[in-house]
């Protein structure tokens, strides 16, 4: 991609970066840091807002300070039932196109808009929107200001991202894991419960009830069959102390990190793919979660899965829950079940974030 390439880097004088406003990470970001291209007032910027995204109590609107700081981008508000990616899609087929996409928004709708902005060869601006914005985190943007912050100063890295395809259907890009098993099983029943208990209850809501009713998917990776709880495949290595890699630490290392939760006891399985590394530690003190996972880096593998129940089990990736294609994978594939192919794409595409290191000068 060449969204970088020949393009002055305006503004600097004029928009001078703002002090911080929200709290950076004390690591740098992983990357290294690129040269994109500056837009200090917003020109020729599009941001598409998902206002049905999860949301952060503690964070200022971040519209707000889109349209304070960036008074000349089109901010684009979806309406109930767009498609985020189609959005995108439907703008850079423009006579004259954005030449920056950003989205503000969960996971989902940052993986989604990062499909468009992969095949147009444009840059993405990721603006925290969503509860817990993996990606941007693991990229260095805590905030819209610091989106911004990026922006105005024409600072990025590339970063690696991961295809996931079922049967013969084009690929989806996927910006931090992909999973089968449990989880996509717990992230279905939470999206139904979602508009009564809010995410973060309904959450703990179709956890415990998968805890109760759920059961093992049979997978075939690498001509190995097993029954598992989960199997994840993550984007660039993850952190060892918990189970289920939702949260990258490297973005371009050029690696899949697979973890598999073989089949054992249901509390263990839950209590290892619902919390987060500190609540997984003490667990694991308490004997509540299994001590080891099956662990493996990959650049890509084939998995075949068996139905369940009859059914073919969903694939989730980047917590979006697909159903439809695996179903109309299944029917392809000779033996029952569907085959699903993921492999790791090194430095896919650009993304702002503020430089990790201080520029010289």
């Amino acid at each position: 991609m060449g969204s970088g390439r020949g393009t002055r880097r305006i503004g600097r004088a004029e928009h001078p970066r703002r002090p911080r406003r929200g709290a950076r990470a004390a690591l740098p970001a992983p990357g290294r840091d690129r040269a994109l291209p500056a837009s200090a007032d917003g020109a020729g910027v599009l941001v598409v807002l998902n206002r049905s995204a999860g949301t952060s109590v503690v964070r200022s609107d971040p519209a707000n300070v889109l349209r304070e700081r960036l008074p000349r981008a089109e901010l684009r508000f979806l309406e109930p039932g767009e498609e985020p990616g189609a959005v995108v899609a439907e703008a850079l087929a423009r006579p004259v196109p954005p030449r920056i996409v950003g989205v503000c928004g969960g996971d989902g709708s940052v993986g989604a808009v990062a499909h468009v902005a992969r095949a147009a060869g444009v840059p993405l601006l990721v603006v925290p929107g969503g509860t817990f914005n993996h990606f941007a985190r693991t990229a260095g943007v805590a905030s819209a200001d610091d989106a911004v912050d990026a922006l105005q100063a024409g600072e990025g890295v590339r970063a690696d991202v991961a295809e996931l395809a079922f049967g013969e259907t084009p690929p989806i890009t996927v910006l931090n894991s992909a999973s089968v098993g449990v989880y996509p099983d717990v992230i279905a029943l939470r999206e139904r419960l979602r508009p009564r208990f809010g995410k973060w209850l309904a959450g703990l809501l179709a956890a415990e009830r998968m805890l109760r009713r759920s059961e093992p998917v049979a997978v075939v990776v690498g001509g190995r069959r097993a029954e598992v709880w989960a199997l994840f495949v993550g984007v660039g290595r993850n952190d060892r102390g918990i189970h289920a890699p939702l949260q990258r630490r490297e973005l371009d290392d050029g690696v899949l990190d697979v973890r598999v939760l073989h089949r054992g006891s249901r509390t263990g399985a839950i209590a290892a793919l619902a919390f987060g590394q500190r609540t997984a530690s003490v667990l694991r003190r308490l004997r509540l979660v299994p001590e080891r996972v099956e662990a493996f880096t990959s650049t890509g593998l084939t998995i075949d899965v068996r139905p369940r129940n009859g059914l073919p089990p969903g694939f989730v990736h980047d917590g979006e829950v697909a159903l439809d294609a695996p179903a109309a994978a299944s029917a392809d594939l000779s033996a029952p079940g569907y085959r699903t192919r993921v492999r790791v794409v090194p430095a896919a595409m650009d993304v702002y974030r503020p430089a990790a290191r201080p520029v010289a000068g």
